[in-house]
């Protein structure tokens, strides 16, 4: 039985089904505006610093906070344009946010929990 389970495991895993960094979901849901989403990838409290103001945050909190940068800066379009190595401990990704022309840097540090990474910091900057 265990060999079935070892298995199941294997074959997900080869498949990135399970501890993956989300960056294709972050990526949709930064296109959406969809602060909830991106929380919902988030640890229980999640530092974030958007233009300078910065606090840590439970996940509701910090869906107000993107909210308001996301009615403020509605986007058209990211892009990660550098991932760092994963590792056991965790892993960190840059990308580009456009809003109306402007280019916001978006930096997002992951800490991995269990089997999954998880957004434990989020900072957007003026380029």
């Amino acid at each position: 039985m265990s060999f079935i389970y070892a298995a199941l495991a294997s074959i997900m895993f080869s498949l990135g089904l399970l501890g993956d960094v989300p960056y294709a979901q972050v990526d949709s849901a930064f296109e959406a505006n969809n602060p909830n989403a991106i929380v919902a990838l988030g640890k229980q409290k999640i530092l974030i610093n958007v233009l300078g103001k910065e606090g840590v945050y439970s996940q509701p909190q910090a869906a107000l906070v993107l909210k308001d940068f996301f009615t403020r800066k509605p986007g058209s379009e990211f892009n990660f344009y550098f991932k760092g190595k994963e590792s056991s401990d965790g892993t960190f990704a840059i990308g580009n946010y456009t809003s109306r022309g402007e280019k916001f840097r978006v930096t997002i540090h992951f800490k991995k929990e269990g089997d999954q990474y998880k957004i434990e910091s989020l900072r957007i900057e003026e380029e």
